[in-house]
């Protein structure tokens, strides 16, 4: 099992910049997918980016692309989401998931592991 916890959310203005981090426990970090999602009040989770297990492959949601950028340090199993020109419609609690997949599989579905979140709110 992964345990995941993150941190870094924040009251931010818009416009600003802010780096969210996960960090997992276990030996086997390496061998997870990781995601970050988001969930806006009255609205559903969804993806928001995702990395494969060594980091060769990314996926962004249409929304985020160019701004957002998921990383990942597999030393010390921590998965990040750099956040940049943040708009108020960004404002929701971030979730870090995990996930074991095949080589190639979608990187926007099927995470098994959650953490518990970490609320974002952009004013403006």
């Amino acid at each position: 099992q992964v345990q995941l916890v993150e941190s870094g959310g924040r009251l931010v203005q818009a416009g600003g910049s802010l780096r969210l981090a996960c960090a997992a426990s276990g030996r086997t970090f390496s061998r997870y997918a990781m995601g970050w999602f988001r969930q806006a009040p009255g609205k559903e989770r969804g993806i928001v980016a995702g990395i494969s297990g060594n980091a060769g492959r990314t996926y962004y949601a249409d929304s985020v692309k160019g701004r957002f950028t998921i990383s990942r340090n597999n030393a010390n199993n921590t998965v990040y989401l750099q956040m940049n020109s943040l708009k108020r419609e960004d404002t929701a609690v971030y979730y870090c998931a995990a996930g074991l997949f095949g080589p190639g599989s979608p990187l926007n579905r099927g995470y098994n592991y959650w953490g518990q979140g970490t609320q974002v709110t952009v004013s403006s």
